[in-house]
Parts: structure tokens; C-alpha cells; sequence
């Protein structure tokens, strides 16, 4: 049966400062610049999951889309959605929460959650129109 991948997108609005409470404030302005405003700033992420696994061949899906969306939202979108990363999402409790800590976090969040024979294959989080991160997981070189 042939490997195919299938990417699922969905959207979500959060809040967060990057910061090291360890750092003055100039040197949190210095590395994060305006993302170290105190009274936070906000983003309209873009999250593309790559799933990857051989074809059905009763449906002809790698995955049900339905069911990775579903997955999505039960996992990451539900907890982040119109909240802030840096008080409101346990999971991220003592994360710095840049988007490549964020990316990494919405893997773990997501791997164990999909069907036996789908591998999670990619994690593609979009901070800005300019600015995305890509993780492949923890055994990608």
C-alpha cells in the first residue's frame, strides 16, 4: 500500500509576552523586542499537522480529516483559543512560549492522539503571514 501524506489547517487567536523573568527589562527588550511588551501581544496562528500512513483501502484516507481536525481542536485549539499562553494553558506552564517551544508542545500534544498506523510526520505552526515554524519531531536530524 502506498505512503501518502495529509495535512489538515485550523485556526486560533492567542495572546503571550516572550520573556525570561530572570532578565531586566532591557535585555527582554533587547532579544524579544516588542514581544516583550508587559501587557502582551497577540497573534492569529495558522496550525497546518501532517499526518503520514499508508492508504485505506476501503475509504482511500490516510486519515479521516474529520478525525484529525477533531483531534486538533480537543488538543491544542480548545486550550489556546482567545486565551494567554503565558497564564492560561497548563500544558505550556514554565514554557518560554515562542512559537518554535509552542510548535514542539502542540507535537507532544498530538502524537499520541491519532490512529495506530498514522504517524505523525509534521507540525507546521504559522505565528504571522511571514513568520512559521516547522517541527518534525524528535527524531528528525
Amino acid at each position: 500500500m502506498p505512503v501518502v501524506r495529509a495535512t489538515r489547517r485550523v485556526h486560533f487567536c492567542a495572546a503571550h509576552r516572550l520573556f525570561r523573568p530572570d532578565w531586566t527589562d532591557e535585555e527582554n527588550r533587547e532579544v524579544f523586542g516588542a514581544c516583550s511588551n508587559p501587557n502582551w501581544h497577540g497573534h492569529n496562528y495558522v496550525l497546518d499537522v501532517t499526518v503520514e500512513g499508508p492508504i485505506d483501502p476501503e475509504t482511500g484516507f490516510v486519515m479521516d480529516l474529520k478525525l484529525l481536525k477533531a483531534a486538533m481542536n480537543t488538543e491544542v485549539v480548545d486550550d489556546v483559543d482567545h486565551k494567554n499562553l503565558n497564564l492560561e494553558v497548563p500544558w505550556l506552564a514554565g514554557v518560554l512560549p515562542s512559537t518554535e517551544n509552542f510548535a514542539v508542545a502542540i507535537w507532544d500534544r498530538l502524537a499520541g492522539s491519532l490512529p495506530d498506523d498514522v504517524r505523525l510526520h509534521r507540525v507546521v505552526l504559522h505565528e504571522t503571514v511571514n513568520n512559521a515554524v516547522e517541527y518534525l519531531g524528535p527524531e528528525a536530524p
